[in-house]
C-alpha cells in the first residue's frame, strides 16, 4: 500500500517533467513564430496593434458600462431573485402597482437622491421672458432671446429700442 509520503514525491516528479515538457515545447512554438514573423516580415509593434482590433461581437463581460447598466435594481423579499429594471419583468414583481417596495437599498438611496436634485442655477433661464425691447413705432415687444426681430435686427445701436423697466432691472439708464 502506497503511503501519502511516495504519493506526493511522485506527485512532484511528475509536476517536474510537466514543467520540462513545456519548457521544451514553449521553444519549439517560439521558433515556429519567429519564422514565421521573419518569413511575413513582421514586427512584435505589428501582432499588438493587430491585437487592439478584434472581430466579431464583443460580450457583455468586457464591457463595464453594460454591466453596471444591467445592476439588479429590484429583488424578491422572499426569493431573494433580482431583476435589472430591463426586459420582460418576473412574476413576483409583474402585478405590482407599486415597485418601490422592491427596490434594492442602495438603487432607492440613489433613486431619492435623484429626486431630490436642484435643478441648476445659471444665467440662463427658461421660459419665456420678459420684454426688454420694443418698437416706439408699432408698439411691437422682444425679450433680447432667440432671432432678433427685423425692426432691431439691423440697428447699431440698440439702446434706443429699450423699455424703461427693462432698463431699470438691467442696472442701466435709458438712452434719450
Amino acid at each position: 500500500m502506497a503511503t501519502l509520503e511516495s504519493v506526493q514525491a511522485k506527485i512532484a516528479k511528475l509536476q517536474a517533467q510537466a514543467t520540462a515538457l513545456a519548457a521544451r515545447d514553449s521553444t519549439r512554438v517560439i521558433g515556429k513564430i519567429r519564422d514565421l514573423m521573419e518569413q511575413h516580415s513582421l514586427t512584435v509593434a505589428d501582432i499588438e496593434a493587430s491585437l487592439g482590433k478584434r472581430r466579431g461581437r464583443k460580450s457583455a463581460v468586457s464591457s463595464p458600462a453594460k454591466q453596471a447598466a444591467s445592476a439588479a435594481k429590484y429583488a424578491d423579499p422572499r426569493t431573494g431573485a433580482t431583476w435589472s429594471g430591463h426586459g420582460r419583468a418576473p412574476a413576483w414583481i409583474a402585478q405590482a402597482k407599486d415597485r418601490s417596495k422592491f427596490l434594492i437599498a442602495e438603487t432607492a438611496a440613489k433613486s431619492a437622491a435623484t429626486a431630490q436634485k436642484t435643478p441648476k442655477t445659471g444665467k440662463y433661464v427658461r421660459g419665456p421672458q420678459p420684454p426688454m425691447y420694443q418698437d416706439p413705432r408699432t408698439g411691437v415687444t422682444w425679450s433680447g432671446r432667440g432671432r432678433a426681430p427685423a425692426w432691431i435686427a439691423s440697428a447699431k445701436d440698440r439702446t434706443k429700442f429699450l423699455i424703461a423697466a427693462a432698463s431699470k432691472s438691467a442696472g442701466t439708464p435709458k438712452a434719450s
